[in-house]
């Protein structure tokens, strides 16, 4: 397979954390005297940062503002991702092949800038990354293909030879329209229906970075 770099997703693709989210949902609704929605934590999974700060407000936290949402939010996620979360299996064999090709890669997330920086730190592989582009420093997030097409600017490689590594569906299909190639990583929050459809469109798949490092090399 052909590549001039690789985009990775963080949360669920390089780290093990997509279950702290339902965490922090329940904490923060807890907090400010609230029932738990049902499936809160779906709903909100697609949006960015902005938009489900402002999906709080407008059906659930009226006396709050936006910025309060976003920051208090931050606060929470920051503890997980400095202290907790850990790296998945087979992230740094992935990287070393990378390094050994000479093939750029970096960071695309939802999350903030912050916590990612911890978290990644802690494990021992931001300086590994030659970028990071986080959800909290653009207001659309990863809702459109424009920070993908920046992360590819940026390593001044072709969309068409840039690998992008996610574990979402909806991340995959945004990133499928915009012509990147897609590596389908599964993680056990994934909805079965999801998974399935990631396999279908994918051009690789696979349940962890390893088996997605040898579909690579078998193309």
């Amino acid at each position: 397979m052909e590549l001039s770099g690789v985009i990775f997703d963080l949360d669920g693709t390089l780290i093990d954390s997509m279950q702290i989210w339902h965490e922090i949902d329940v904490q923060f609704f807890t907090e400010n005297g609230l029932a738990v929605p049902d499936g809160i934590s779906e709903k909100v999974a697609k949006m960015s940062i902005q938009e489900w700060a402002d999906f709080f407000v407008r059906e659930y936290m009226p006396s709050l503002t936006t910025e309060y949402i976003i920051h208090r939010i931050g606060e929470m996620a920051e503890e997980y991702y400095r202290d907790i979360i850990p790296l998945k299996p087979y992230v740094n064999e992935f990287l070393d092949f990378l390094d050994s090709k000479k093939i750029p890669y970096g960071i695309v997330t939802a999350t903030y800038r912050k916590s990612a920086q911890a978290v990644l730190k802690r494990l021992g592989i931001w300086e590994r990354m030659q970028f990071l582009f986080a959800g909290d420093e653009y207001p659309d997030g990863k809702t459109t293909s424009f920070l993908y097409e920046l992360a590819s600017e940026k390593m001044h490689s072709k969309k068409e030879t840039t690998l992008i590594v996610e574990d979402a569906l909806h991340c995959v299909q945004i990133a499928k329209r915009a012509g990147f190639p897609t590596a389908g990583v599964y993680d056990p929050c994934t909805i079965p229906a999801d998974w399935v459809e990631i396999c279908r469109i994918s051009d690789i798949w696979g349940d962890n970075l390893q088996q997605i490092l040898i579909q690579m090399n078998s193309l």
